[in-house]
């Protein structure tokens, strides 16, 4: 499960999170874009759920530098020993630039700099030296964990999954179908045993389908016009399907973008339906090779009307445990 949940303060997830596990899930990761940051709702999840596995999906590589990115990551390790793993990935120009202020310039270096820094300071290890694109001078934890957490890489096309594959304990997925699920993992073919695959995936549960497919297409013209998410998606074949979408967004016509996304594409993007059609989706999910579904939960009107019982319904159901 996605934590915060939308519209619940974080206050309010103490009792929920303490249910979960109950309920059938096994985690809570985060993510970071405008919200919440990664690392609070999950600090807070470890004292409300010891039974949780904790991650992060994903922590920007630009935002942090590598030393307070390593304190924050060793910090929630030993809180949670053994429980965390810290996924970090690129982002995107508009949260790294626009919001951050800081240069979003060689993402696949700083990606695999930041791996190449962490798993020696997490396992307690002096680094000193100069990597391609940032350089740290006598860097030690003074607390490092006793159990370093594992370390994802958020991966969209081929370059960046090779490297998870060969230098990270697992990857991030984010924006895919279950049917693109292969085509991602051909690119972790050469990935050791006991590699992780994590994706996010948003559900929507309802039975309403105009009601779904109006909040997908919202999200997927807010997500897929960024041009990483573009490049992804004509990698993964919805070139010619998506590009009146992206047409539509470079002119400004922001309700033309909206109608021009096919049902099709909605329907594969975001799962929605019953609770139980909304877990059997994600169930295919993991079928197809995903080793942790991790459901972005998306607001609906029958939670909004129903409050927490509708909720905690909605949560037993999906977790598929009385």
């Amino acid at each position: 499960m996605t934590i915060p949940l939308t519209g619940i303060p974080l206050p309010d997830h103490a009792a929920l999170l303490a249910t979960l596990p109950d309920l059938g899930f096994t985690d809570v990761w985060s993510s970071e874009v405008n919200g919440a940051d990664a690392f609070t709702p999950l600090a807070l999840a470890s004292a409300w759920s010891p039974r949780l596995r904790l991650g992060t999906a994903i922590v920007p590589v630009f935002t942090r530098g590598p030393g307070l990115l390593a304190m924050q990551a060793a910090t929630l390790a030993e809180a949670a020993p053994g429980r965390f793993a810290l996924g970090i990935g690129a982002s995107s120009p508009v949260v790294v630039g626009d919001w951050n202020s800081v240069e979003f310039d060689r993402p696949f270096e700083r990606s695999r700099d930041l791996l190449r820094f962490l798993r020696p300071v997490l396992a307690g290890e002096l680094v000193d030296g100069a990597f391609d694109t940032f350089t740290v001078r006598r860097f030690r934890l003074e607390r490092p964990p006793a159990v370093p957490p594992k370390l994802l890489l958020a991966g969209l096309r081929g370059r960046m999954l090779r490297l998870a594959a060969a230098e990270a304990d697992g990857a991030v997925l984010n924006w895919l179908s279950v049917q693109d699920v292969a085509t991602a993992r051909a690119e972790l073919a050469g990935a050791p045993d006991g590699f992780e695959i994590a994706a996010r995936i948003f559900v929507c549960p309802t039975g309403d389908a105009a009601e779904a497919r109006a909040t997908a297409r919202r999200l997927i013209a807010a997500y897929l016009t960024v041009p990483a998410y573009a490049a992804f998606h004509r990698w993964l074949g919805r070139g010619e399907v998506l590009k009146p979408m992206w047409d539509a967004w470079a002119t400004g016509d922001r309700k033309g973008a909206l109608a021009a996304i096919p049902d099709e594409v909605a329907d594969q993007l975001i799962v929605h339906g019953s609770p139980a059609q909304c877990r059997a989706h994600v169930e295919r999910y993991a079928a197809a090779g995903v080793t942790t579904p991790v459901i972005a939960l998306l607001p609906t009107r029958e939670l909004a009307a129903g409050g927490a019982a509708a909720l905690l319904d909605t949560l037993r159901e999906l977790g598929a445990r009385s």
